[in-house]
């Protein structure tokens, strides 16, 4: 992902803000038949305060990863939409996508069985604690022997990147009028509204009002 300075997002608990908020991930890496991805739930190492990652892949997709071996991109995307020329007004313009994302880098460590059990767990109790009648990894009918064999066809994984490009475009290089309209637009009933998107767009534009990133 090219960088810009207009659109950099530095600031590490913005960072693990977007991790958090979208899980689903892609991973990359280029192997001996080229490149190949995959797509799984990553979590934040909850044990770290910095971007480390924990989550898991099925097998063999440990082996075509080449994982623990070779470098792994991790994208984590956040609210995204096209944003119309329409919405900035009488002057020349073209569409754009405003987006929010963030790229992992680096070597992943292999974590032991016992390791890569409590990541499942928690992955479970992450998403079904939104459930009003919450089924967790263990739960009936469930039994141990299910889950150890559930486990073993996956391999957990940390990584604590090397390399981290993480950018929020959100028109931040427009005048704030024109943010103004552009958030006004997301959060109606169009055929482009996304509120998630405009929520986005408010949060850097109140971290430039702050003069932070």
């Amino acid at each position: 992902m090219r960088q810009n300075p207009s659109f950099t997002l530095a600031d590490v608990a913005e960072i693990r803000r977007v991790i958090d908020a979208n899980p689903w991930t892609t991973i990359v890496s280029n192997g001996p038949d080229g490149l190949v991805s995959s797509h799984y739930v990553a979590l934040l190492d909850d044990d770290r305060d910095d971007l480390t990652i924990v989550g898991h892949v099925g097998r063999p997709d440990d082996l075509i990863h080449g994982m623990g071996e070779r470098e792994l991109l991790v994208v984590f995307q956040g609210p995204h939409g096209y944003i119309s020329p329409g919405w900035y007004g009488d002057v020349q313009a073209v569409p754009t996508w405003n987006y929010t994302a963030v790229h992992l880098a680096g070597v992943p460590e292999i974590l032991t069985d016992e390791e890569n059990l409590a990541v499942l767990d928690r992955l479970v109790d992450r998403f079904e604690g939104r459930m009003a009648d919450p089924r967790g990894m263990w739960a009936r009918p469930n039994d141990p022997a299910f889950v150890s064999r559930l486990a073993a066809g996956t391999v957990g994984f940390r990584l604590t990147p090397t390399r981290v490009v993480a950018k929020r475009k959100l028109s931040q290089n427009k005048p704030v009028e024109t943010v103004d309209t552009v958030i006004a637009e997301l959060e109606g009933d169009g055929p482009y509204a996304q509120r998630e998107l405009a929520a986005e767009m408010r949060r850097a534009q109140q971290a430039r009002a702050g003069g932070t990133r």
